[in-house]
């Protein structure tokens, strides 16, 4: 069976949902944020000593292995806009975009460190990132609006991907 891959901006909720919808579904659950800190270091201290480049580079590892793995997987933010990423993510998994707009991201963001956005996020810099990173996003196999109750979310997209994964 495909893994079942939450892609969308940060702050979408998708490590959350993506909990809840694996323990829904009884398959395991990576977060591959986690996983990249976890081998290797915090994701503020990866940009900020090895680079974007190398940063991109140990996620595509991390997101590789994951998708071996199955289950549900929570990309990062920026995972599936990389060159390549979606086509490669897309092929191997059902995905499912969490959809959030940048009030929300800002809302749920406050006053933790990102690297693409700093430690004071402006409205324009996540408008930015997210119109550039939509039309990747919208890719997905669904889109799902992540506004709601994250518990209703995961249900939603459990029933989705049970019937999508036959």
């Amino acid at each position: 069976m495909k893994p079942l891959v939450l892609v969308g901006f940060m702050c979408a909720g998708k490590t959350t949902v993506g909990r809840l919808c694996a323990q829904r579904l009884g398959v395991p659950f990576i977060d591959t944020d986690d996983e990249i800190e976890r081998l290797h270091a915090p994701i503020e201290e990866l940009f900020a000593t090895r680079g974007e480049p190398e940063f991109r580079r140990l996620e595509r590892e991390v997101v590789d292995a994951a998708l071996r793995s199955g289950g549900v997987i929570a990309l990062g933010g920026g995972a599936f806009a990389q060159p390549g990423a979606a086509d490669e993510i897309l092929a191997r998994g059902r995905v499912a975009w969490l959809r959030v707009g940048a009030e929300r991201v800002l809302e749920r963001a406050g006053d933790r460190v990102r690297p693409l956005l700093g430690a004071d996020p402006t409205r324009e810099r996540v408008t930015e990132l997210l119109l550039g990173r939509e039309p990747l996003y919208a890719r997905a196999h669904i889109v799902l609006d992540a506004d709601g109750d994250p518990l209703a979310l995961a249900e939603r997209l459990a029933v989705w991907y049970a019937g999508a994964a036959r």
